[in-house]
């Protein structure tokens, strides 16, 4: 609902499944009424369901706009936003805009459209999980949460990196990106929609619009993080072997493409990595990991990270004695840390499918990003345990992340 004619007929039709009013009272540069705890209800509601607009400045009983004073806008604006920020969990992504409208008296006063689209995620707001249904929120039975659960995260039936990222279109794709993936179906000045829908980097929504697949947001945008905060790699080099502050020698967030995260956090590591030099008559120098396991396990990472996790992001933390990746989500399916090496399972399989096209950097003995034989995990283990002496290490973390250590080239060996 994004025209003012729209919006008038809603308000005169009345509160329904995606529209909801709501009058505001400020004092004291404070919002009074509604409380803060029963309107984050209502905004989770309607993320959980299929999205909708709630109205600031006209009451739901008697749909009369009375407007905010302008010189409270600003007020209930923070407001709203520090709601969605701070009362809903995960963060609610809602666009909330200005407006006039024409009120009983017929002056024209200012309002708050807040547009709400359907969540990738299912959301919690302080009264616990609701939905919208008709013109209330109704609190979701047990049966009924864990269904959505299901159907808004990882499953077998369905692929959450194929599902559509609201707030997309397909006019945000990248060329110079998509087209890597295409041999025809192209044009000078882009690629055809129909292409992209092969691709399955663009779906329709709910609602029959055309938007982008997190896949197609993931490996086809320049700014991937725009619609994904969370699809990031944090990258911290620590002065000695525990997490501390004070010893922090370098760090960055990495966005951007999945494959230029790998890029750029391969050449966090070797900037920061140490290199021993033997000494023999001719100087050796041997550098602290294997470039070859760490360019895999962080390949892995961003393939096979939990993205319906929102808030999480993978973390990598370098240290003088080893390097730790932390990566959202558990083992997929029934993979478990002994196993690891010896099957192969994966969680975002378009994803997969398209970084096996990403070429990979040069000297790394491969073409592309992704293996699509399973090689990489052998690949981390052998190399670590030539360097080391020790194998890597899987941890679960609380079943909802994945540690993964590299050990540090071992610094008795003699090269």
């Amino acid at each position: 609902m994004n025209e003012i004619g729209d919006l008038i007929r809603g308000i005169r039709l009345g509160e329904d499944s995606s529209l909801e009013f709501k009058s505001i009272v400020v004092a004291g540069k404070r919002v009074k009424e509604p409380s803060k705890r029963a309107f984050a209800d209502e905004l989770a509601a309607f993320a959980n369901s299929r999205g909708g607009t709630v109205v600031l400045g006209v009451d739901d009983r008697t749909r009369r706009v009375s407007g905010i004073p302008l010189d409270e806008l600003d007020v209930v604006e923070g407001w709203v936003r520090g709601i969605c920020n701070d009362s809903i969990e995960p963060a609610l992504d809602a666009g909330i805009y200005k407006a006039e409208l024409e009120g009983e008296d017929g002056r024209v006063v200012p309002i708050i459209r807040i547009e709400i689209p359907r969540s990738l995620f299912v959301h919690q707001s302080p009264g616990g999980y609701y939905r919208r249904l008709g013109s209330s929120k109704r609190k979701m039975a047990p049966e009924i949460l864990a269904r959505l659960f299901q159907e808004r995260s990882q499953s077998r039936i369905i692929r959450f990196d194929e599902s559509v990222v609201p707030g997309t279109t397909p006019g945000d794709l990248d060329y110079a990106l998509t087209r890597r993936f295409l041999r025809e179906d192209r044009t000078e000045e882009g690629v055809t929609e129909t292409a992209a829908r092969k691709l399955r980097v663009v779906a329709d929504d709910d609602r029959g619009a055309s938007r982008l697949t997190l896949a197609g947001v993931l490996l086809c945008t320049r700014e991937p993080q725009t619609w994904l905060p969370h699809a990031y790699v944090q990258a911290v080099s620590y002065a000695g072997e525990r997490t501390d502050v004070e010893y922090q020698t370098d760090a960055r967030d990495i966005g951007g493409p999945l494959d230029e995260q790998v890029a750029e956090a391969l050449h966090f590591v070797r900037r920061n990595m140490l290199v021993r030099a033997s000494k023999s008559t001719a100087r050796v120098e041997q550098p602290q990991f294997g470039e070859r396991a760490v360019f895999e396990a962080l390949v892995n990472a961003v393939a096979h990270r939990d993205y319906s996790m929102a808030g999480a992001r993978v973390r990598l933390h370098m240290f003088g004695d080893r390097l730790e990746l932390y990566v959202p989500g558990a083992l997929a399916n029934t993979l478990t840390p002994d196993s690891l090496h010896l099957r192969q399972s994966s969680r975002n399989e378009l994803v997969v499918s398209l970084l096996a096209r990403c070429p990979a950097p040069t000297g790394l003995g491969r073409l592309h990003l992704m293996d699509r034989r399973g090689d990489g995990l052998p690949i981390i283990r052998r190399e670590t345990k030539s360097l080391s002496g020790r194998y890597p290490e899987y941890t679960i973390i609380d079943d909802s992340e994945t540690r993964l250590i590299i050990w540090s080239v071992d610094p008795t060996t003699e090269t």
